[in-house]
Formats: structure tokens, sequence, C-alpha cells
């Protein structure tokens, strides 16, 4: 199964909700995984709150940051738009995403990233299935 990673600076909040939407709607397709280049010692406490309220459970329960060299070897990997130079990970394929960093915003910031990774997951797993990747 294709293995692929969401990165983002101290994926602590895009990559961290990335990772779980990835898990549910991609789980028959791709294994998920987030990394970061700097770690913060948590999951961002909004995007924790957030993904509980749209039926995500404790992602703290299950995810964790983590650096990028905890990752396996990855066959796509997605950079979540950090306008930041990301470290080469060898990958097959590689794409950013470009979403803005909702921390420290409203909860009508968090939901629009979450529907904007939702949007881009279903495209993400409609191409891989297709053979596009």
């Amino acid at each position: 199964m294709l293995k692929v990673a969401f990165i983002c600076v101290h994926n602590s909040c895009r990559s961290q909700m990335a990772e779980v939407i990835a898990k549910e709607m991609g789980k028959n397709v791709f294994e998920a995984f987030s990394a970061g280049t700097q770690l913060k010692n948590q999951i961002n406490p909004d995007a924790v709150r957030i993904m509980k309220s749209l039926g995500y459970g404790d992602i703290t329960k299950v995810q964790r940051p983590k650096l990028l060299q905890e990752l396996p070897e990855i066959d796509i990997v997605i950079t979540m738009g950090c306008n930041v130079a990301c470290p080469m990970i060898k990958c097959k394929y590689r794409e950013d995403w470009g979403l803005q960093d909702p921390t420290g915003k409203s909860d009508e910031e968090f939901l629009k990233i979450v529907e904007q990774i939702k949007a881009k997951m279903n495209n993400l797993i409609a191409r891989i299935n297709n053979k596009e990747l």
C-alpha cells in the first residue's frame, strides 16, 4: 500500500488534521503519516478540539508531533504550504497544498482548512485510484 506523508514545519496543526482526515478518507487507498522539521510539544489544542467536534475523536490519543526522521519510506509527500523550504524527502511524487495556517484564528478559519483538506484529499484519492500518481 502507498504511504503518504503530510509535512508542515511544526507538525502541530494542518499536517495533523490532514493525517487524521486521510486515515479516514484514504484508509483503503494509502497509509497516512505526518511530520515536521521542528517539533511543538503538542498538537494545536484548537485543531484537537475542532477535529473532536467533527467526529474524529481525540486525535492526541493516536497522533503526536513527529520529526521527518520518524517517517517510514514515503511514496507521496504533501506539503501544507508553509512558505518555507521543506527539506527533500525521498519520494515518488510531491505536491504542495498551499493551505493557510489557522493557528490563533477563529473556528471558522479552522473549518475552512478542514474543508480544503477534504476537497484536496478527494482529489488525491481519485488520482491515486486512476493511477495518475
